[in-house]
């Protein structure tokens, strides 16, 4: 994906893990998730931050490169999370209810080498300033919060009622050069159909990934955000179609082929590649 600041691989999977359960953080790590977070926000309870903050700065270490989601830049916890968790072996922060560049520019100041940020986007305001937020240095890709969304913008349904705010991110994600953004969590665990839905809905309108509450949401999740088999072989019909004839645009099956088919032939390989 030469597109995205330099990304070579999109991640589909992010696996929450709560901070103050450390037996848990090598069976996330192995879970096959193509990330995993290691929660300090909302997981764990006031009483228990600090010694979530201790087990996951025991446990960091470059042979487990993981995301933290910390508290929010205007809580009290937001200095001391920064402060254990800026060290070798963090991928990157994941920011809860960003809603302005600056907060951002806030946490990128004290990271390591390498790590980045994804702002979570829970509030209207984060929504309205997405684009701000987008193009500020540090950012690796843009997530939906979408369940305190809903509750803060007084929405209530989660499909096309959040249609506008998913449509937000997918565009300045674009417009900014930065990965396509991870859609909010599925909080039926046990609804494969529900989950199923969710995935391909984000995948239709633009996202790249999505944040997972459980291990068993991951297998649907990473499959759900590749190509299917119908449009892989649509794909490489395409290719072989233009790559036999010098015309500027071909016939394909009643389908006329000229430069976006292909081009959007060729990134549904390179999803499969990639």
């Amino acid at each position: 994906m030469t597109c995205c600041r330099g990304h070579s691989m999109i991640r589909r999977s992010y696996l929450f893990v709560p901070g103050d359960r450390p037996d848990r953080f090598e069976k996330a790590w192995n879970a096959g998730a193509d990330a995993v977070i290691i929660d300090l926000e909302d997981a764990v309870a006031p009483e228990k931050k600090a010694e979530a903050r201790e087990a996951l700065a025991a446990w960091l270490s470059p042979e487990h490169r993981v995301y933290v989601r910390i508290n929010g830049t205007k809580t009290e916890w937001f200095e001391a999370d920064i402060a254990a968790v800026a060290i070798a072996g963090l991928a990157g922060i994941l920011l809860p209810k960003a809603e302005d560049a600056r907060e951002v520019e806030t946490v990128v100041k004290d990271l390591p080498e390498g790590a980045t940020v994804v702002p979570i986007l829970e509030t209207a305001l984060g929504i309205w300033n997405v684009r701000d937020i987008a193009e500020a240095p540090g950012v690796e890709r843009i997530a939906f919060g979408s369940i305190d969304f809903q509750l803060d913008a007084g929405i209530d349904g989660e499909d096309e009622e959040l249609l506008y705010a998913r449509s937000r991110l997918v565009l300045a994600s674009r417009v900014a050069g930065i990965l396509p953004p991870l859609d909010g969590v599925t909080t039926a665990l046990d609804n494969v159909e529900r989950l199923t839905a969710d995935v391909e809905r984000a995948r239709r309108l633009g996202f790249g990934g999505k944040l997972c509450i459980h291990p068993r949401q991951i297998e649907t999740v990473n499959r759900g955000f590749l190509p299917s088999e119908a449009e892989i072989v649509w794909a490489r019909r395409v290719l072989e179609a233009v790559k036999a004839t010098e015309a500027g645009a071909v016939r394909l099956g009643g389908e006329m082929i000229d430069r976006p088919v292909v081009e959007r032939a060729k990134a549904v390989l390179a999803r499969v590649a990639g």
